[in-house]
């Protein structure tokens, strides 16, 4: 495993990294603490030392299976979570620094953790990004030792770019892949001049890219692929990354034309995400042990070739350019 450093945090994290949505809910499955707990600690075993979860995966359950395996081991793991998706009506007159400090709170004792190395706010509406008291209350849960780090999960560039303005926001985690390629335009050379990390979340969009999937393929009742296609519980793009199903088959068609022999389909989406020096670390999901390992093997692979980067660039502008680019 190779390891960067999040942004101005200092701290030297795996640069293939485990999410735990997939773990805790959405996916169409029951949360089970054994499966989470075995997921957990094989990528720990294999060099993972950066976890990111949320308080609303599971209502908590994903948060205290993070922090029951982070408490076990002996090496140093850091755990970033999420907090603000619970506001309901998720609008911005809900957030207020006593909500939030509530969250942080409650995120504590899920975890059973003295301090949250990373808080996040978890894609808050554009207005909030836009109201200094907010970022404020992160400062003095620093001082508390509650937290180390404030980073923000966005949806939208808008967001991003707004958020790094602020001192304290040392993290972004936004959406980045074959299918959603707008971040490096602007906003990693903005981020690497200001120190913010960039944490890239939905790296397969879904899955889509994993090459595993037809159009006879199909989700649970309960999977966020069959009922947030069209943004019925929350923003379309964290959905397949907003891209048409059909259309992102397409697309991966071609794309596996372009591998070379011996790498996956998945393995080179990863891979692509860490050729771009201003990630900081990438957070596939996984649901089975052999997930795990084939996502952190992806360290150890050589860059993609130049004439590879530039085939995935003309299918992105030929196939999913107007689906999404100006959209997110």
């Amino acid at each position: 495993m190779n390891y960067r450093t999040l942004g101005s945090t200092g701290i030297k994290v795996s640069e293939v990294s485990l999410g735990t949505w997939q773990v805790g809910g959405g996916w169409g499955q029951e949360f089970d603490n054994a499966k989470a707990d075995q997921l957990i600690n094989a990528a720990i075993d294999g060099g993972v030392n950066f976890i990111d979860t949320a308080d609303v995966y599971d209502d908590g359950q994903s948060e205290a299976a993070v922090g029951r395996v982070v408490r076990s081991r002996t090496e140093t793991v850091s755990v970033a979570t999420k907090c603000g998706r619970k506001i309901s009506p998720h609008v911005n007159e809900g957030y207020t620094p006593e909500v939030l400090r509530g969250f942080v709170e409650t995120s504590l004792r899920n975890s059973g953790l003295e301090r949250l190395d990373l808080i996040q706010l978890h894609c808050p509406p554009t207005d909030v990004y836009y109201r200094p008291e907010i970022f404020d209350l992160f400062d003095r849960l620093r001082e508390e030792g509650k937290i180390g780090h404030l980073g923000v999960s966005v949806e939208k560039i808008e967001e991003a770019m707004k958020a790094i303005q602020f001192p304290n926001v040392t993290t972004v985690q936004i959406i980045f892949n074959m299918f959603r390629m707008r971040p490096r335009e602007d906003l990693f050379q903005r981020a690497m001049e200001r120190g913010v990390g960039i944490i890239v979340r939905v790296p397969l969009a879904s899955g889509l890219l994993s090459g595993k999937f037809t159009r006879d393929t199909s989700f649970a009742e309960g999977d966020h692929r069959n009922f947030n296609r069209d943004g019925a519980a929350f923003d379309k793009g964290e959905t397949f990354s907003g891209v048409p199903y059909e259309a992102g088959l397409d697309a991966v068609d071609q794309f596996r034309e372009l591998l070379p022999p011996g790498i996956t389909p998945a393995q080179a989406a990863l891979r692509w995400v860490l050729d771009h020096p201003a990630v900081s670390t990438v957070i596939p999901g996984a649901s089975r042990v052999e997930q795990v390992h084939a996502n952190l093997a992806v360290s150890e692979l050589p860059p993609l070739s130049p004439e590879l980067h530039r085939g995935v660039k003309e299918i992105y502008d030929r196939q999913i350019r107007e689906h999404v680019h100006l959209r997110w």
